[in-house]
């Protein structure tokens, strides 16, 4: 299975210097990505394609020939994402047209030699018939396996993002237990499995971790808005915003990878071999003020939309795909429409106000684990109705215990 390596690395000021003309070499063949595309739509009707492409910038650029159609691979994968996602209906999405100031620079197979005491070669392909000196780095750490490709990335400063094979295969899974998981903002999983057992993960401390940041962001956003732009206190405070957003995000991937290897050792131990999933995507449309053009369209106060806009249970969702496929257990998604709300037993729905589903006609359950046992039925009987099996033991895990 392919696994990725963020690493630091050490080099010259000469060579720092050419790592940072690398990216915004990148950013440059981006750009030029836009405008042929846009150009080419003008003047033919149509999409450009690769081989196009590939003729318009060839020969254009300081960098090695096989980072110039990473990110021309990189442009045309994210033109077609956004297509798709215009035909499922989510019409804010746009195509590619920011422009790019600096921009990951990836170097594949043919583009890089690697030493076994860490030193690295980073090719700078052939110019006007001569071979570039390649760029020359240090790093300690080397994967054990084959590495793919190299990426030179910004985390608060240059590090290198290693993609590796570690040789590793899905394992053959015989079990056929089936488990639900309701994903929440409050309790990012909530899961219950066919033998009784549920597991309870919450993500209070990714809530801390956030209120906390757009606390900061409040305070120097204000300060930043009483300076002129581009002046030296107006950019201390664009970098700290950057610096204080980058160990956020950091703070954020620790806590969900936490989170997602406590359920799937978890889904190992119940014999699981489907997991089906709540699709939620959506409930993070609608958040911002300036969408509100509906007067019917149900108005929310500030502080849930800012939870749900920055809720990250699609990255919390990859997560669980690899790491669940590494162990052969399938994830499925389905739709999870009124299984918070409505009642196994007599069919009727209510929207509970606590952490407790309590319904008139007697049946009480935890609030997600409710929803998960749902989610479960509508899986396996394709409707909501009660279960022939209820949930014996509830387990509750914090994602750093």
């Amino acid at each position: 299975m392919l696994r990725v390596l963020k690493t630091t690395f050490r080099t010259s000021k000469h060579e720092m210097d050419r790592l940072f003309a690398c990216n915004r070499e990148s950013a440059k063949a981006w750009n030029d990505c836009l405008n042929y595309a846009r150009e080419y739509h003008k003047t033919n009707g149509k999409w450009i394609g690769v081989s196009d492409l590939q003729k318009l910038t060839k020969g254009r650029y300081h960098l090695h020939s096989q980072s110039i159609q990473a990110v021309q691979e990189r442009y045309l994968d994210a033109r077609t994402n956004a297509n798709r996602a215009k035909q499922a209906g989510h019409g804010h999405v746009r195509y590619p047209w920011r422009q790019k100031k600096n921009y990951p620079t990836r170097w594949k197979k043919d583009g890089f030699t690697i030493q076994p005491n860490g030193k690295i070669e980073l090719s700078m392909g052939i110019h006007n018939g001569k071979r570039e000196k390649p760029v020359i780095v240090h790093v300690c750490r080397i994967p054990p396996r084959k590495v793919k490709e190299i990426e030179l990335v910004w985390d608060r400063k240059l590090m290198l993002a290693i993609s590796y094979d570690d040789g590793t295969q899905p394992r053959e899974n015989l079990n056929r237990g089936i488990a639900a998981i309701d994903m929440g903002e409050i309790h990012g999983i909530a899961a219950v499995a066919d033998t009784g057992e549920a597991l309870v993960v919450t993500s209070r401390k990714l809530r801390s971790v956030k209120r906390l940041r757009n606390k900061k962001f409040k305070e120097l956003y204000q300060k930043r808005s009483r300076c002129k732009k581009g002046s030296r206190k107006w950019k201390q405070y664009t970098c700290a915003i950057a610096r204080i957003g980058s160990k956020t995000d950091n703070q954020q991937r620790d806590i969900l990878h936490q989170m997602s290897r406590k359920f799937v050792a978890w889904a190992n131990d119940q014999r699981v071999k489907t997991a089906v999933v709540g699709d939620v995507e959506g409930v993070q449309r609608n958040t911002s003020r300036r969408n509100k053009k509906s007067l019917k369209q149900k108005r929310h106060c500030r502080d849930l939309n800012q939870k749900m806009s920055q809720w990250p249970f699609g990255l919390l969702l990859a997560y669980l795909t690899y790491k669940l496929a590494a162990l052969g257990i399938d994830l499925i998604k389905i739709d999870e429409s009124y299984t918070t709300q409505t009642c196994p037993v007599c069919g009727r729905k209510k929207k509970p106000s606590g952490r407790i589903y309590q319904c008139h006609c007697g049946y009480t359950c935890h609030r997600d684990v409710h929803g998960a046992r749902n989610i479960y039925a509508k899986h396996k009987y394709g409707e909501i109705h009660a279960l022939d099996w209820s949930v014996e033991n509830i387990k509750y895990l914090r994602p750093a215990s």
